[in-house]
């Protein structure tokens, strides 16, 4: 799977609070979520964000508390992909969970600037800036994380396994 965006780009320790405000946790409606996203960071990115977009960010990026409503408001945006130094792990987790593609490429989120455009290629870990031509690697997608994203996150994975067992995990 290959996926093309234009980045936004965010520095270090970039936290839940500002991924999406604590004012905002009483609801789980996706677009509401959605329409709050990085506010507090930057104000204009859920006007600006476009489907297929790619979130680029330094270390420990969705560190803070283990609200599932921070993946969810940036996948809701539309990003397709979030490529960061690190991720705290708890939200590493949330983000596979609801079938957020995340990967992990220190090269790229030194260099890559905001405004550029990549590609992502899921089956190799291949990321490619196509603004100035560097390539970066990243860990692939094992199979099965593939399909779980594919599908939509885990619980939508787990309702078409249940719905056609014949179809065994890779």
């Amino acid at each position: 799977m290959k996926v093309q965006g234009k980045v936004f780009k965010y520095g270090d320790n970039v936290d839940t609070d500002v991924i999406i405000p604590a004012r905002y946790l009483n609801t789980s409606d996706a677009r509401e979520l959605a329409a709050h996203c990085m506010e507090d960071i930057d104000a204009k990115f859920a006007s600006s964000v476009r489907p297929g977009d790619i979130l680029v960010a330094g270390k420990n990026f969705g560190c803070g508390s283990s609200r599932e409503h921070a993946p969810l408001a940036i996948k809701a945006c539309g990003v397709a992909c979030i490529i960061a130094a690190s991720f705290a792990r708890i939200f590493y987790r949330n983000a596979l969970n609801i079938g957020l593609p995340i990967l992990e490429c220190p090269a790229a989120s030194e260099t890559v600037a905001a405004g550029h455009a990549l590609s992502v290629d899921f089956d190799t870990g291949a990321i490619a800036d196509l603004t100035n031509g560097m390539i970066f690697s990243a860990e692939p997608f094992p199979p099965f994380m593939q399909k779980l994203v594919a599908a939509g996150g885990l619980a939508s994975y787990i309702r078409s396994q249940l719905q056609n067992p014949a179809i065994a995990p890779a």
